[in-house]
């Protein structure tokens, strides 16, 4: 893949952004380093706890430019974009950088869909599929991250297979 764009004001909660510490309005240059490694340990520690099993899984996150870098080597394209998607939609995460490697490289790339306000899965099946009953094939390829069909918010990206 390459370098994915995300929109860094929404997304899971995981971490403060940069000088976000108290009683400062910039942490030191050594500080919000050791800061980043902490985020980008908590950015592999949030895909691990979804499943998302990658051999030698490493986050990095820069705070100066809100990218997470993503290495390892995933089992299939699928995995590779779920982790993707998983690590773009974390708050002040505005672009991911995917330096992962597959397994099986076989399959068809999914797209990527940012949701816009008033979307819903049926809405994007329909747009996407021609077919809003096909909502659930959506869903399905966003597991783990989405718990229930109605639970996406605008600004989120989702997978959406072939």
């Amino acid at each position: 893949m390459s370098l994915i764009s995300f929109m860094k004001d929404v997304g899971e909660k995981l971490f403060a952004p940069r000088g976000a510490s108290a009683g400062s309005s910039a942490a030191p240059a050594a500080d919000q380093q050791t800061q980043d490694v902490a985020n980008g340990a908590t950015i592999k520690k949030y895909i691990e706890s979804l499943g998302l099993n990658v051999t030698g899984l490493e986050v990095k996150y820069d705070s100066a430019t809100f990218t997470a870098t993503i290495s390892g080597t995933a089992a299939d394209k699928e995995t590779r974009e779920k982790v993707v998607v998983a690590a773009g939609n974390v708050l002040n995460v505005a672009k991911v950088d995917d330096k992962m490697t597959v397994t099986s490289d076989s399959g068809a790339d999914a797209k990527f869909h940012t949701v816009e306000k008033g979307d819903t899965l049926s809405k994007i099946a329909k747009q996407e599929y021609g077919d809003a009953n096909k909502y659930n094939k959506i869903f399905e390829a966003n597991k783990p991250m989405l718990k229930s069909a109605d639970l996406i918010y605008p600004g989120q990206v989702l997978r959406i297979p072939a």
